[in-house]
Parts: C-alpha cells; sequence; structure tokens
C-alpha cells in the first residue's frame, strides 16, 4: 500500500516537471511539506488508533475494539474539515513563508487550496492503510491504494498533458485519487462486512482518542518534523544554489518517498501483530517479529542503497533530464545521498515498534531526535562547512545518530517488553 501511495504521488511531479516546467515543480515542492503536515494527521490517528484497536482484539473484546475505531474515524472527519478550513485560508501567507517567490506564488497557491480542499480524504485514506490490517484485510487496502494510483496516474494524463491544466491539474488528480483511497473504505466498513471492524454511529470520548493520539504522537513526529526539514532543506537550497536547488531535491524526495515506503509500509504492515501480541502477553511471538524485521530491515538498507546509486542517472533524467546543469546537479545529490537509507530502515522499524507496544513516549523520542533534531542541525551546520554537498550529506549524518538513539532505547526496554 505504500509503495503504491509513494508511486501515484511521484507521478505528480514527473507531470509537471516535464509538461508544466521547473518554476512549477519547484513551487509544488515548495508547498508540500505544509500539504503532508495535514495529512500526517491521519498517519497519527491511524497508527496510535490501530495500536489501540489491535491490543483491544488481543485482549478479546472486539465490541470495545469497534467503539474504539468509530470513534477515531468520526473524529478523523470532523478534524479533517476543521484543517480544510484553515489550510485554504492561510495558504498564501504560508507559501510566503516557506520561501515561495513572485514567479512561483500563484502555483503554489492554486495547487495547495486545490489540495487541501481534499484533506479530510486524504487522512481517512492514511488512518484506514492501518485499519484494514488490524481488520485481517489487507488485500482490500492494496486494492483501495491501487484503484487510487490508477486514478491519479490516468487524471494527471488526462488534466496536465491532454487538457493543459498545469499545477491545477495535477492538485485535481491528486485530490479525486485521495477520495477512491478514502471514501471506498469507509463505505466498506459501514456496511455489513466480514472483517473483524464495522463502522457505527458511537458517542465520541476524548479519554481513547487522546490515548491514540498520544501513542500515534511518533508518526506525526516523523511527519511534521520531515516537512519542518525540508521546509530547511528549501530555504538552504535557495541561499545556496538556487531554484534547481528545490528542484533537485524534488526529486530526491520522490524517490525517497518509494524507497522509504518499503520501510513505513513494513512498520505498518507489523503494527497490529506487534500490538495484538502483546495484548495476548505472546511474548515468543514478540521476540521472533523484532529478529525477522531487522534482519529484513538491515537487508533491504543494502539492497535499497546499491539501487539508489545504479538509478540515479536514469531517475534524474526521468524528471529533469531536459536541462543538462540540472541533470548533473541531481545526479551528483543521489551519489551523496543514496547511504542514508542503510540506517534509515532500522529507524523506522524501532520508532514504529515501541507505538505497537503502546509506548508514544519512546516512539515520538526516536522521531523527535532522527528528524527534527539531527535532521536539522545537520542541514543547517554541514552547509556552513563543506558548502553545497553539506546540505546532501546532512542526511547520512542525522541517520547514523538516530541509529545509535534508537539501539539505546531498543536494550533498555529488552526486560520490561521481553522482546530480546
Amino acid at each position: 500500500m505504500m509503495i503504491f501511495t509513494s508511486i501515484y504521488g511521484v507521478v505528480d511531479g514527473l507531470f509537471v516537471s516535464n509538461f508544466v516546467g521547473n518554476t512549477a515543480f519547484a513551487s509544488i515542492n515548495l508547498v508540500m511539506p505544509f500539504i503532508m503536515i495535514l495529512g500526517g494527521m491521519g498517519f497519527m490517528i491511524g497508527s496510535g488508533g490501530t495500536a489501540l484497536v489491535a491490543k483491544t482484539l488481543g485482549e478479546g473484546d472486539r465490541e470495545r475494539a469497534n467503539k474504539y475505531f468509530s470513534m477515531l474515524v468520526q473524529f478523523t472527519v470532523i478534524f479533517g474539515l476543521l484543517l480544510t478550513v484553515v489550510g485554504i485560508v492561510f495558504m498564501r501567507p504560508i507559501s510566503y513563508f516557506l520561501g515561495a517567490t513572485e514567479g512561483m506564488i500563484e502555483d503554489c497557491v492554486i495547487y495547495g487550496r486545490i489540495v487541501i480542499g481534499f484533506t479530510t480524504a486524504f487522512m481517512l485514506q492514511n488512518i484506514f492503510q492501518s485499519f484494514f490490517i488490524a481488520a485481517e484485510k489487507p488485500k482490500l487496502g492494496l486494492y483501495a491504494t491501487i484503484g487510487a494510483g490508477v486514478t491519479n496516474m490516468v487524471l494527471d494524463a488526462l488534466f496536465i498533458a491532454v487538457f493543459k491544466w498545469g499545477v491545477a491539474g495535477a492538485a485535481l488528480a491528486t485530490g479525486v485519487s485521495q477520495c477512491v483511497g478514502g471514501v471506498f473504505p469507509l463505505v466498506y466498513f459501514i456496511k455489513e462486512n466480514s472483517s473483524l471492524l464495522r463502522l457505527k454511529f458511537t458517542a465520541v470520548r476524548f479519554k481513547p482518542i487522546f490515548n491514540a493520539c498520544i501513542n500515534g504522537s511518533s508518526e506525526l513526529m516523523n511527519n511534521v518534523s520531515s516537512s519542518i526539514v525540508s521546509m530547511l532543506f528549501n530555504f538552504q537550497l535557495m541561499e545556496y544554489i538556487g531554484e534547481n536547488g528545490v528542484s533537485a531535491y524534488g526529486v530526491l524526495m520522490y524517490v525517497q518517498f518509494i524507497f522509504i515506503a518499503i520501510f513505513i509500509g513494513y512498520s505498518i504492515g507489523i503494527s497490529p501483530i506487534v500490538g495484538y501480541n502483546y495484548g495476548a502477553e505472546a511474548t515468543g511471538e514478540l521476540k521472533n517479529i523484532l529478529k525477522k524485521s531487522v534482519i529484513f530491515m538491515s537487508t533491504s538498507g543494502v539492497v535499497l542503497t546499491v539501487l539508489a546509486m545504479i538509478l540515479s542517472g536514469p531517475m534524474a533524467a526521468i524528471f529533469v533530464g531536459y536541462n543538462k546543469e540540472l541533470y548533473e546537479l541531481t545526479q551528483r545529490a543521489f551519489m551523496i545521498f543514496a547511504p542514508s537509507f542503510l540506517f534509515a530502515g532500522f529507524n523506522i522499524l524501532v520508532s514504529g515498534f515501541f507505538t505497537s507496544l503502546n509506548n508514544g513516549a519512546i516512539s515520538a523520542a526516536v522521531a523527535f531526535f532522527r528528524t527534527l533534531v539531527f535532521q536539522s542541525a545537520s542541514i543547517i551546520i554541514l552547509p556552513t562547512i563543506i558548502g553545497e554537498d553539506g546540505i546532501w550529506l546532512s542526511m547520512i549524518v542525522a541517520e547514523i545518530f538516530a541509529f545509535v538513539i534508537s539501539l539505546l532505547f531498543l536494550v533498555a526496554k529488552r526486560k520490561k517488553y521481553r522482546y530480546y
């Protein structure tokens, strides 16, 4: 699910870059961090809520699990509508704050307002990706995501390449696809179904929603921190390189979305299993899951690092091959940036693992140090020492420091949760 979500997210950038131009491409990359913060609220509710629901199922209380599930979905709809209004109203000043030039501002505002208009659907899509797994219907989740992805790709081609609607077409294609990914699961869970979960109207109670949000705060922290780091990247790139730097970073982020999606998707996939076995006090299974997960993340990190280096040229050519200078800048950035995948998987696993154990504090701490502290510090300090290469190198340095923190937390809590 996460891989397909990442791929169809990349399609927007691919079409805009090749059919609308470099300035438009830089514009959507500039406002994307803010859009992802809003959508990240869905990841927070989904990850924290899934851990709570899965733990409750593991304890054998299916009725209470369904009440929690219904509360969380209702809260998501209300919260999503509120964020939509706020985002649309403040899109222009936020675009200026993010560094938009006069040549970029209109594209930023048009793209941002249209995409934010679908925030509720985006948040629902994010939470249902997790809840489909807890409901023992992961294939339906995959089908919904594929449907959303195909919708986005087809509409991108139609709205951008055929109708020439520019960034507005890209935004509309994204929004409609999010409706497919968010509304289909909503209808499925409202109707009678064969899964473990079903939506029914229930009184919204603050405590379980608060607990779920606190537990899922690491995912929100990841999202918010990543968005803040993206803003810092854009600020530094505009200062050291200019518009081309923002475009090159945009290409890196699109490819990183796909690669990191493997790590994030795996963590989301095992979350209900970890939560269920934790609730059932099956410590043997927790040990088994953790051991295999570390092996998987380590192996994947090596493979993805090698792939990123091999594909640096072709991927740069697909996005910005029309500009020789931009192509060379992007390829070089790829080669420097690639080794960060060696450590990223383990760090994401540890954060997600503690979320599944309903320990939001440690999960949030790992996410906070990994993104907001280490990445922010690296992107600010390194360029002042070694110049523009320090911008691309900052991610590797941050992941290495985060690896040490993640390992320390994992070792420190092994006796409490008995997973090692």
